[in-house]
């Protein structure tokens, strides 16, 4: 990998001259707003007491070093600049907050251009330009026992995601299971529509976790910049809901989480293998035919197992996911991922981490004979691989408070061929080496 390909700076600059301007109208609108309120004068003087900066840049750069299609190397970056507003504090709006984020996406896919497999390497790519990423009113409730946010946001900030994403890179199981976004229209970060979701805590460690939000594939196009709130190219919504169980270190020596749950999809999507006739379009050469509706049900865990020291959060964590279809036309049957982490290494690197995690995606039979039928029609022979499985091995070194570099090594299992649906014969299994690189920013200025 030449040293161009990690280099971060001159895309870092280029990310933030065009993010800036985006993140000053919105925030100088919330700012403007609170200051016309009657309880102006207390907001002015104390505006940095209700105003929590954030800023942060990932980079991922990625190589392909044997099998795939062929050798090379791909970088992608994202910066992140965001505020939290505490409403309470600034005009006297009880339990109220409002969250602002905006991000630059830049950088090539190296799945999709060396790889030949549809699921990336590297989870921070997608979304590729400056967008706003959420703009939302968060309530509370109770005495915060219900916690309510609406506005433009995702899915995929608020159900199935994990803290542990940080200490991997790839888009298999981070920043949420693939399986989620193959099979509905769960949207994801930062490709923003209309949404929102209520949490209703059923004691300090249980909870009930419910959503709604708008199909959002218009606003996947390149140069959607997140300020179009129309909604007339929407087909439906998408409804996920959660039962867990969570605890932290505060209340609990082993910390854990357990979910189960699932989603509705209400929205149009691809038939992946028949045409309005329920004839193989591949064969027919109809279009796919377009359906409604889709559902699909998760179980999942995090669990601290292994604490040397009480006084020390030094320790080794097991996770593992299985998520399944429940009806609708589907690409794939199932996705099963397991993993640890473990935090604290060698003597005097207690930030530092190690993980391991692997996946499998099973394609369902609809996906594969479609698959199969183009092969034949393009002079190949054979079924394709009934599933994909990738692997990846990182370390994470913590340099300080606000930098940490993540070196990792990956290996896939039968590249899937949903890139390149016609494609002829198997790829080879591939090995990937990357690094993955996280700044925090606001940490460094502020």
């Amino acid at each position: 990998m030449s040293r161009k390909s990690i280099s971060t700076k001159p895309r870092l600059y280029q990310a933030m001259m065009n993010v800036m301007p985006m993140m000053g109208v919105v925030s100088s609108g919330i700012l403007a707003f609170s200051l016309g309120h009657s309880s102006v004068a207390k907001a002015a003087e104390d505006s940095m007491d209700y105003i929590h900066w954030q800023a942060a840049y990932t980079g991922e750069a990625a190589a392909n070093v044997k099998g795939g299609e062929q050798r090379g190397s791909a970088y992608a970056g994202q910066l992140f600049l965001g505020a939290d507003f505490d409403m309470e504090k600034a005009v006297d709006w009880k339990d109220t907050q409002i969250h602002v984020a905006l991000t630059n996406r830049h950088g090539q896919n190296l799945a999709q251009n060396y790889i030949g497999n549809s699921t990336s390497v590297q989870e921070i790519y997608g979304g590729q330009s400056s967008r706003l990423a959420r703009l939302t009113i968060e309530k509370t409730f109770f005495d915060g026992q219900l916690q309510v946010e609406a506005g433009r946001t995702v899915a995929n900030i608020s159900f199935l995601g994990s803290s542990l994403c940080q200490y991997f890179q790839t888009n298999a199981a981070c920043g949420n299971p693939t399986f989620v976004f193959r099979t509905s229209n769960f949207t994801w970060w930062p490709v923003s529509s209309w949404g929102g979701h209520a949490q209703y805590n059923i004691n300090d460690k249980m909870y009930f976790h419910a959503g709604v939000y708008e199909e959002n594939t218009v606003h996947q196009r390149p140069g959607d910049h997140g300020f179009d709130w129309r909604t007339s190219g929407s087909t439906g919504v998408i409804v996920p809901l959660t039962l867990g169980y969570r605890t932290s270190w505060e209340n609990d020596n082993y910390p854990r989480q357990y979910e189960i749950g699932g989603w509705y999809d209400g929205a149009d999507y691809t038939d992946p293998a028949r045409d309005s006739n329920g004839d193989y379009a591949a064969v027919t050469a109809e279009d796919y035919a377009t359906r409604n509706g889709r559902s699909g049900a998760f179980m999942r865990f995090e669990q601290t197992v292994l604490r040397p020291n009480l006084n020390s959060q030094r320790s080794v964590t097991v996770f593992g996911a299985f998520l399944t279809g429940l009806s609708g036309e589907l690409t794939q049957d199932y996705f099963i991922k397991a993993g640890f982490v473990k935090h604290g290494t060698f003597a005097g690197r207690d930030e530092d981490t190690i993980g391991f995690v692997v996946t499998r995606q099973q394609y369902s039979d609809d996906a594969l004979e479609d698959q199969a039928l183009l092969r034949m029609l393009n002079g190949g022979v054979g079924m394709p691989a009934s599933s994909q499985t990738m692997m990846e091995l990182s370390y994470g070194i913590q340099f300080n408070d606000h930098i940490r570099i993540q070196p990792n090594l990956h290996y896939i299992i039968n590249p899937d061929q949903f890139n390149e649906r016609s494609r002829a014969k198997d790829l080879p299994d591939a090995w990937v080496v990357g690094l993955r690189l996280d700044v925090d920013l606001a940490g460094l200025l502020f």
